[in-house]
């Protein structure tokens, strides 16, 4: 837990919705000490990026698109979303269809530098005039250039469900070889830049 002078005006956003169903965005707000709860958004969010569209105007899109769907369900209550996408060479990476896809994400990252993005939303519904704001972050991640650590990965599964086939709390060092930027951004949530999204909200 936080101090209670760290982050003091957080708490009038309470009871903050977290509108994600991932498990590691769940532990890392826990631990910055931040009270809420989950509601899932249970709408199928869009899938093919518009061309025009650069990668992280999509990442602020789907995460503005499930914190909005949440929101309208609960007038009133803050709603915090986010979404994490993959960039390396041009190609935006989400989850993995399976494991052939999920091998062939993680050999085009090896041995190249790809970028980690998050979009993180926050919303509330007040009738006509709903309030909103964004933030985002970007980690530059080298992935290692080893094809039998990426086949035994793969084989473990634990790259199900996550943006550019892998979780870096699982891989450590055995595949990624260093990062520029925020860790808990690849972990899916940049934490920071939460925080002081929460706290400037809270204090206007």
């Amino acid at each position: 837990m936080l101090p209670e002078t760290a982050y003091p005006v957080v708490g009038r956003l309470a009871p903050l919705i977290l509108a994600s169903a991932s498990p590691r965005r769940r532990e890392l707000l826990s631990a910055a000490g931040i009270v809420f709860e989950v509601i899932v958004c249970e709408l199928r969010e869009p899938s093919a990026r518009p061309a025009h569209v650069s990668a992280r105007a999509w990442a602020l899109a789907l995460a503005y698109f499930k914190a909005r769907a949440v929101a309208e369900r609960r007038p009133g209550r803050w709603v915090l979303a986010a979404d994490t996408v993959v960039d390396c060479d041009g190609e935006l990476m989400g989850k993995a269809a399976d494991a052939r896809d999920a091998r062939r994400m993680l050999l085009k990252q090896a041995g190249r530098r790809s970028e980690v993005i998050t979009g993180v939303c926050l919303v509330r519904e007040e009738g006509a005039a709903p309030r909103r704001s964004f933030t985002l972050a970007s980690t530059g991640v080298w992935m290692r250039r080893d094809p039998a650590r990426i086949d035994a990965y793969v084989a473990s599964e634990q790259w199900r469900g996550k943006a550019g086939a892998y979780g870096i709390q699982d891989v450590g060092d055995h595949l990624v070889e260093r990062i520029d930027g925020s860790f808990s951004n690849v972990v899916g949530l940049p934490v920071e830049r939460v925080l002081a999204l929460l706290e400037r909200i809270a204090g206007r």
